[in-house]
């Protein structure tokens, strides 16, 4: 039998009553979190705008540069060197600009790689020969290293459950320019005024960059404290060994160094296949590239975020992986111009949701004071597959024909897909081992 305790009188609420007393600090409080939740929004806004302007001017030399090193009397092999010497840049620097970031604060680190940006395109205007060309990319590759700093950038500002979606619409940035970027290179090239006609969209990519630079150095907030920490080399050593001994963050890099090689091998020989099968130019590649971006941004913003919430990020992973494999093998078989658009768009569904669930899964299976080097690795084991990428495929583009690189980017993709779908099977059992 319960028995009732008495119940203190309550007055009626009025001016003078306590119901009056929590008001203003609730409302503070209230403030506060609003006020907090503005500032992360408006520095993630600022950091979309300023990835969206650094990949316009990224972009709009992707369907270039194969024409652009044709102009220097290039051969296939030197045009997919020069693809791979760029991701060989990046190779060295990602693990640097990571751990850097970590030290110093993301901030500095972006100020420095954007700005670089400027000064290499326009050195790239003025390649006297592709082995000077080649060279000034591989720079350019080193300064363009900062993809895990910015996704750091993000983590910092993110809860856990917040990382898959705002990953993806930095991605849908990435998408985005390139959808402006390829359109505006389309518009500016000239090819019948030879090597000058290429001058032009370089220094749109050079004003691009500087536009980037200031809106890193005068609207983007600073993430982290800087700390002591131990130096780079020895610090890389460390994030691969624990890289190595992670069940999740071993098997993601795997299936990024294969997904990686897939993508770098299309986007170096695309260009030299459109041409060799259908005669296409430099205006209807850069066409190509914005229903890429436009449909890579759709998916992103649209339906990453409620996939992921559904499946998770590693099924996610496996089925954009098994999406964009799909792709490769459909484009391999197809004879018809018309269906080569289609197509992509399909591939471009899957590889529009491989970048944010890499990085949000190896952003959960990391401490928040190691997020930037453990992405640093894993974006250097993508300038890896960058390097062999390109380089693989144009062999096989001279030793096969244009249809070789299709069905090696076909090959690593499935096997990138199971990797993805061991990495659910761990979690699974790690969350069962935690309960």
């Amino acid at each position: 039998m319960s028995v009732t305790q008495p119940q203190p009188h309550t007055p009626e609420p009025d001016a003078e009553t306590s119901d009056t007393e929590p008001a203003p600090k609730t409302i503070k409080a209230k403030k506060t979190s609003i006020k907090s939740a503005i500032q992360d929004n408006s520095a993630l806004s600022v950091m979309f705008g300023v990835v969206f302007i650094n990949l316009v001017g990224f972009g709009l030399l992707v369907p270039l540069l194969p024409f652009f090193a044709q102009q220097l009397q290039a051969d296939a092999w030197q045009v997919t060197l020069m693809f791979a010497a760029y991701s060989l840049g990046q190779f060295f620097a990602e693990p640097l600009w990571g751990s850097l970031s970590d030290k110093w604060g993301r901030k500095p680190v972006m100020v420095i790689t954007v700005a670089s940006n400027v000064l290499f395109y326009i050195l790239l205007a003025f390649s006297p020969n592709i082995w000077w060309a080649i060279l000034i990319r591989f720079f350019n590759g080193i300064g363009s290293g900062n993809v895990s700093c910015i996704q750091s950038y993000v983590s910092d500002m993110s809860e856990p459950h917040q990382r898959a979606s705002r990953m993806s619409l930095i991605g849908a940035a990435f998408s985005l320019g390139f959808v402006v970027g390829p359109v505006i290179g389309g518009v500016l090239v000239h090819e019948d005024a030879g090597m000058a006609g290429f001058q032009l969209p370089l220094f749109v990519a050079a004003g691009l960059s500087a536009v980037a630079t200031l809106g890193v150095l005068f609207f983007v907030k600073e993430s982290r404290q800087r700390t002591r920490t131990m130096a780079p080399p020895e610090k890389f050593r460390e994030t691969f060994a624990q890289a190595r001994r992670n069940p999740v963050i071993s098997r993601v890099i795997l299936a990024t160094l294969c997904y990686m090689a897939a993508f770098a091998g299309l986007e170096a020989t695309f260009g030299l296949w459109a041409k060799a099968r259908y005669n296409w130019h430099a205006h209807e590649i850069s066409l190509i590239f914005l229903f890429i971006g436009v449909t890579a941004a759709l998916m992103q913003m649209v339906l990453t975020r409620p996939l992921v919430r559904r499946y998770g990020e590693a099924r996610v992973l496996a089925m954009g992986l098994i999406v964009f494999g799909l792709g490769f093998l459909l484009q391999g078989i197809n004879r018809l111009p018309f269906l080569i658009t289609p197509l992509v768009m399909f591939a471009t569904l899957g590889q529009a949701v491989i970048f944010a669930s890499i990085s949000a899964l190896i952003s959960k299976a990391t401490p928040p004071d190691r997020q930037g080097a453990m992405l640093g690795l894993n974006m250097a084991t993508g300038a890896t597959a960058r390097i062999a990428g390109p380089v693989i495929a144009g062999f096989l583009f001279s030793l096969i024909g244009p249809d070789g690189p299709l069905w090696f980017g076909a090959l690593m993709c499935f096997p990138a897909a199971l990797l993805a779908l061991k990495v659910e099977k761990v979690e699974r059992r790690l969350a069962a081992d935690t309960e």
